[in-house]
């Protein structure tokens, strides 16, 4: 959130992307209490849990949305936004619909706001490098596996029978199946395409199997 301070001061306009449960906008107003979140899902059961989180929080507005739509954005309270934020989540879009999303988020990004994006961009220039990391990766899912955490599997099976949940988890399973089909490209090609659909700057912040990105 160091970023969205040092861009858009305090008291934030922020457009959640992808934002499932809500954690991002949680986070955002454990920090900035003065702040108003816009989140954006597909998923019902997600923004079930969500809606259940936020009630009555007028800080936040939920918005149910398809981000390959191209009139999403006509959905949205506002017409542009101090910060983007979105983690984990857009490597289920393949390279052409992320391409036009992000064309559409440079319109909604005020002049001097940011985009901030944490997801999985491999670098594939680093083969050894990126093998020490997926070791290390399966290693920490095992150890918590050992302690008791749930797979996705099994968290979507319990989602399934719970009295509030069933219903959305079932459809949420007619829209996006068992597996989403998304590619994974380099923060490199991030950054490229970000500046051809429109942000002056566009660059790593932090670099690793998971990458924060940082554009504006």
């Amino acid at each position: 959130m160091g970023e969205v301070e040092a861009f858009c001061g305090s008291e934030p306009r922020v457009l959640d992307l992808a934002c499932g449960t809500g954690s991002i906008t949680a986070r955002l107003l454990s920090r900035f209490p003065k702040a108003v979140s816009t989140g954006i899902d597909l998923d019902p059961a997600l923004l079930t849990i969500a809606r259940g989180t936020f009630a009555g929080d007028d800080r936040v507005t939920l918005v149910e949305a398809d981000l390959t739509d191209p009139d999403w954005p006509a959905r949205l309270p506002y017409d542009t936004y101090d910060a983007v934020l979105t983690a984990t989540a857009l490597h289920w879009l393949r390279k052409e619909p992320l391409r036009t999303l992000y064309g559409r988020l440079a319109g909604l990004v005020r002049h001097g706001g940011v985009f901030l994006n944490a997801d999985h961009m491999i670098d594939d220039t680093t083969p050894r490098i990126n093998a020490a990391e997926e070791i290390r990766r399966r290693a920490r899912m095992d150890q918590a596996m050992r302690a008791g955490a749930l797979d996705w599997a099994e968290w979507w099976a319990l989602a399934a029978k719970d009295p509030v949940l069933a219903g959305p988890t079932a459809r949420r399973f007619e829209i996006y199946g068992v597996h989403a089909d998304g590619e994974m490209p380099s923060a490199a090609w991030h950054a490229r395409v970000l500046r051809e659909q429109g942000f002056e700057e566009a660059r790593p912040v932090w670099a690793s199997r998971v990458t924060r990105c940082c554009w504006r």
